[in-house]
């Protein structure tokens, strides 16, 4: 943490009020929003809420170190920063600032396809760990040209997200008409997600000396199928609640996942993750890490790199706290026996972590 006495920011829900002022409506609810209902959204927040924890307590926990391990290189978090479309409609610079930051922190960072200024800019901006995510909007030729781009400029993974086979209905743009200008001449392309099978992976990994992580897994019969031709990564994750509605919490899909994947790959979560408790929820009932999306958005959008990197402090600050108070002083200690199964207290939606929202001095 540093040690200015006078931050901006002193906790997370800040950032969500300042980039709600600095956005404007249309992005606002790009960001926060989800498909058709948003039941998927809160459904998140839901699993994640019906979790309390076990403390154990008179442990020796004054030196606490919640480092973990992300494809044998040692980050500061078990937290990656996961991948967000059009990170320049945040902030000027887009992934390459987000890039930054990471590297800056020491947290892997996933670039997504479709942000800017491009896979080789991005990687250029960061020194840390970083996997390259593709929406699959060309035939095989189209997936080796960004297979060997990615190599080339030094991603330590590849990402195929595999679960936008057909674009969502999200009724807060439709509604408003909204446009997205980064989605203009994807209609078209479309087919070539739709198509996508598991063929095509095969083929990706007998062609490509990369490491695989395929993002959008939500079930163990396709994680086990998924690790039986030797993906690295299993990525669990309803796409934050914008592709199937009326899906399952991911945080209650984790042990079905890590009881199919037994080992054989890391497992990778997000979905509502908005708090250091979630994470160390997650890391309890077996990922590997944690991904967050919306949240270090809220940095980017309200203060660039330097917001990204606070938002990181004060997760960090948060599981450290936590760990401690659960009386352990390392994720290695840390099992599902620290967890039990609660009713949650506040209606869960995409903001229900942040109960200080209408604090007067929010401008919200």
């Amino acid at each position: 943490m540093r040690n200015d006495p006078n931050p901006e920011f002193v906790t997370l829900h800040e950032f969500v009020k300042k980039a709600r002022l600095n956005l404007n409506q249309n992005i606002w609810d790009y960001l926060i929003g989800g498909t058709e209902t948003e039941t998927t959204i809160a459904r998140n927040r839901q699993a994640l809420d019906s979790v309390a924890f076990r403390p154990r307590v008179l442990r020796d926990v004054s030196s606490i170190d919640p480092s973990a391990d992300f494809f044998g290189a040692r980050t500061r978090l078990p937290v990656l920063l996961a991948p967000v479309g059009s990170l320049e409609s945040f902030a000027p610079g887009g992934g390459a600032v987000v890039a930054e930051a990471a590297g800056q922190y020491g947290v892997p960072m996933f670039a997504s396809s479709v942000t800017q200024p491009g896979l080789e800019q991005i990687a250029k901006a960061g020194t840390g760990l970083k996997v390259f995510q593709l929406y699959v909007r060309g035939d095989a030729a189209f997936v080796d040209d960004y297979a060997s781009r990615a190599i080339d400029a030094g991603y330590d993974a590849f990402c195929i997200t595999v679960d936008t086979a057909v674009y969502s209905r999200r009724e807060r743009d439709l509604a408003k008409r909204f446009q997205k200008y980064w989605r203009a001449h994807e209609e078209v392309s479309m087919q070539f997600q739709s198509a996508l099978n598991w063929k095509d992976i095969e083929r990706f990994k007998a062609k490509h000396g990369i490491k695989l992580i395929l993002k959008g897994i939500a079930t163990a019969d396709d994680a086990e199928r998924a690790c039986g031709i030797g993906v690295e990564g299993i990525y669990l994750s309803n796409h934050g609640g914008r592709q199937l509605d009326h899906g399952r919490g991911c945080l209650d899909v984790l042990p079905e996942i890590v009881g199919a994947v037994a080992g054989r790959a890391k497992v990778i979560v997000d979905g509502g993750f908005s708090r250091g408790t979630d994470v160390v929820k997650a890391m309890a009932l077996g990922a590997h890490a944690v991904g967050l999306g919306r949240l270090y958005v809220y940095g980017l959008a309200a203060a660039g790199a330097e917001g990204v990197v606070r938002v990181l402090e004060l997760v960090e600050a948060e599981i450290v706290e936590t760990l401690g108070l659960l009386g352990i002083t390392s994720f290695a200690e840390l099992n599902a026996s620290h967890l039990h199964p609660a009713h949650p207290v506040t209606p869960p939606h995409v903001h229900s972590a942040f109960p200080l929202l209408n604090l007067r001095d929010s401008g919200y």
